[in-house]
């Protein structure tokens, strides 16, 4: 897949795209979990939901995070990351402006970037991984913007699966849209067992939203 480079609010951000065949196709933005721990575009779970979306046919885009790889700038935490995150965002509708659906996707510090960008544009479709709710201010979030598969691990042990379960049943219990729980059986934060039920999970997810999957 072809090695592009965005132009973030810090600067340059290294990225890789999967441009769809067809111009209607649906896009879908895949974003890392936090670098300080080794997160980037290559982490295997992005990497995994980035070929499931590619297989399904979408135009897929991942990239770093200022401060990761080859991308500019310096991490702060959350706030330029959104910044970022929403610069890839618009760079995937400006480059495929006539996509019938616009999905996102986050794992761990990338969920709670992806939950964010939600707010503050359409997105038709949501797939949230080990989101780190006892570790970063989920306060924000309040219901679910789009049709949301959420998905954990039960031997996750930076973040319980308890507290992900809660979480999710809080968002359900809002009102309006209601989240696809799934809890991956023996699977660590990392998912370097599960990580084949985490794609057939989120394959099968996208042909009951609708997602453009390849008949």
């Amino acid at each position: 897949m072809p090695a592009i480079t965005l132009q973030g609010p810090a600067g340059a951000l290294e990225a890789r795209h999967h441009p769809a065949a067809e111009p209607d196709a649906p896009t879908a933005l895949v974003l890392h979990p936090n670098p300080r721990f080794g997160g980037n575009m290559n982490t295997l779970v992005v990497y995994a939901l980035f070929t499931v979306f590619q297989d399904a046919g979408f135009g897929a885009l991942r990239f770093n995070f200022r401060g990761t790889g080859r991308s500019a700038g310096q991490f702060t935490g959350g706030t330029g990351e959104l910044a970022d995150a929403l610069a890839a965002w618009d760079w995937l509708a400006q480059s495929q402006p006539l996509a019938r659906k616009r999905f996102l996707a986050g794992f761990s510090f990338g969920a709670w970037i992806a939950l964010q960008l939600a707010r503050q544009r359409t997105v038709d479709g949501l797939m949230v991984v080990a989101p780190p709710v006892n570790r970063l201010d989920f306060s924000s979030v309040k219901g679910w913007p789009a049709p949301t598969l959420l998905i954990h691990g039960t031997a996750d042990a930076l973040v319980p699966e308890s507290a992900v379960r809660e979480f999710a049943e809080t968002q359900n219990a809002a009102g309006g849209l209601t989240a696809r729980y799934h809890a991956v059986a023996g699977a660590s934060h990392f998912f370097e067992s599960g990580q084949e039920e985490l794609a057939r999970l989120a394959s099968g997810w996208l042909q009951t939203t609708d997602g453009g999957v390849r008949k």
